[in-house]
């Protein structure tokens, strides 16, 4: 079983926090924030309005979660403000437009998937390798 230990794999919990950052804020950026970015009038048209404000406005906050928040998690830079922003993105869209669903058609499984990770990094923090635990008022939050 001497296979199976993989010690050439860091055995870091602050380069798992990198991956996972870069695993979740690159592929919410390019799968999904920066097609809404770039063709926001299109999905204006047609973007629904789960939280009551307008669909423009409710489309501009899920690109400033997918794309503004996004970046901010591949950087590690206010780590966890931009997991909760994300994670509350992930809440309206598996909470209310895929109403909670996890099987079937219009499932949130995906959604319910990434505000689990989102959560997560909130909790855990960027790790060693985030920028924010460079700055001085990131409240002492340095090893």
């Amino acid at each position: 079983m001497k296979f199976l230990q993989l010690n050439f794999i860091p055995q870091s919990t602050d380069f798992a926090l990198l991956v996972l950052r870069l695993w979740l804020g690159l592929t919410m950026l390019l799968n999904h924030g920066w097609d809404k970015l770039t063709h926001f009038s299109a999905y204006a048209e047609k973007f629904g309005n789960p939280i009551g404000i307008g669909a423009t406005p409710s489309l501009a906050l899920v690109v400033f979660a997918e794309v503004v928040a996004s970046a901010l998690l591949v950087l590690g830079l206010w780590t966890r403000f931009a997991a909760l922003a994300l994670a509350i993105n992930m809440g309206v869209a598996f909470f209310i437009a895929h109403q909670h669903s996890l099987s079937g058609a219009g499932s949130g499984e995906l959604a319910f998937i990434y505000l689990a990770s989102y959560v997560t990094i909130f909790f855990a923090g960027g790790g060693s390798f985030a920028l924010d635990r460079n700055l001085p008022s990131a409240g002492g939050s340095k090893k």
